[in-house]
């Protein structure tokens, strides 16, 4: 019985019974589907030599996998909707749309995709994103062909995969102090060159008041100058947030 002809609830149901179980002596089982159906997987990178990658990758784990490439968000979408695949692999940043943007379509269109965020990104706070957004893995592609390989199989499993580098980030954000409305504001103005006085008339406060701010999210960030500042701000991706002030 193939997979197109089951209702959602069943897909739902039944997914996690679709594929081979696991690992022999380390070494991981091809993938395939029971009813003889392709294993539908959709790889969405702007980058050629990322996708010539993870596609190698997939038909190494994957019993001849039917995959679809995608170089922007709005591909990556519309392959979804068509191809209804059992894996998305995600680039967290892409043109035309961002990957976060991308998930939520994804979720709407093909509810039992499972979701894998691919990115270069090492900021902690984009990682919490998408975690919060409830995807199913994480991967740096900074990491090794093996342990992409682990993730891939772990997910289609059923399971969840998050890198060790973003745990490790992740437990770290945990550990820093949250910046207010306010203050993620001000530091919007400051690192797009808004000097005191003209951050205090775009915010409607007084001088001293940006002053106080300023000084509290220098502190919470552990720096001393406005370049340590922007830098510690990228780092943790509170930029990307910024942008959606």
């Amino acid at each position: 019985m193939g997979i197109t002809t089951h209702s959602p609830l069943e897909r739902k149901t039944n997914f996690a019974s679709l594929w081979r179980d696991g690992w022999i002596m380390g070494k991981i089982l091809k993938i395939y589907s029971r009813d003889g159906t392709p294993v539908r997987v959709v790889v969405a990178d702007d980058h050629a030599i990322v996708r010539q990658g993870v596609c190698s990758i997939l038909s190494q784990l994957i019993d001849q996998p039917d995959i679809e490439e995608a170089v922007n968000g709005l591909e990556a979408v519309a392959a979804v909707k068509r191809h209804q695949p059992h894996l998305l692999v995600l680039d967290a940043a892409m043109p035309m749309a961002r990957g976060i943007e991308v998930l939520a379509d994804a979720r709407r269109w093909s509810p039992e995709t499972r979701i894998v965020l691919l990115t270069g990104f090492t900021a902690s706070g984009i990682l919490a994103e998408w975690l919060e957004a409830d995807v199913e893995g994480i991967l740096l592609k900074s990491c090794q062909p093996e342990e992409m390989e682990k993730a891939f199989h772990t997910v289609l499993s059923g399971g969840r995969y998050i890198t060790e580098d973003a745990r490790t980030m992740l437990l770290d954000l945990q550990n820093e102090t949250p910046l207010s409305l306010r203050e993620r504001e001000v530091l919007s103005l400051i690192v797009t060159g808004n000097q005191n006085d003209e951050i205090a008339e775009r915010l409607f406060i007084s001088k001293r008041t940006v002053e106080k701010h300023r000084a509290s999210l220098m502190a919470k960030l552990s720096v001393k100058t406005v370049a340590e500042l922007m830098a510690e701000a990228y780092k943790r991706g509170l930029l990307e947030e910024l942008k959606q002030l």
